[in-house]
């Protein structure tokens, strides 16, 4: 008896695992929002390839990379015109922050993020 419980236990648990999972990642199809709240909202749940297949490549793109493996850790990615504003206005740019493969912070600039000095800046971090 408890040997069943057990296995009714676990397949359960694997059941309410795989049902996660399914709604955390969004399928192929699933079009990224451009509306400034739901884009917030949805945009850490695409990956970059994601991301690119809808807006294509970044206008601009900067890689923290761990030095000596060159492993990019962190990206800072630019887009121009992608976004609406709650009026309906685009904004000129929206940097997307990635951490690995997910977005971890988004900007919305009404300039065209260029006011940096360096242009496709890498930078690299040491290894401890």
């Amino acid at each position: 008896m408890k040997h069943l419980a057990f296995l009714v236990l676990v397949l359960a648990q694997t059941l309410f695992i795989q049902a996660a999972f399914a709604e955390e990642t969004p399928s192929a199809s699933t079009e990224i929002p451009i509306a400034e709240q739901d884009f917030v909202k949805n945009i850490n749940k695409f990956t970059k390839e994601q991301i690119i297949a809808q807006f294509g490549e970044p206008a601009k793109a900067d890689d923290v990379k761990v030095k000596g493996t060159g492993k990019i850790v962190a990206s800072i990615w630019m887009y121009h015109y992608i976004n609406t504003a709650a009026d309906g206005t685009y904004y000129e740019t929206t940097e997307l922050d990635f951490i690995d493969d997910k977005v971890v912070m988004v900007a919305f600039l009404n300039n065209d993020g260029a006011e940096g000095p360096d242009q496709g800046q890498q930078y690299e971090v040491p290894i401890k």
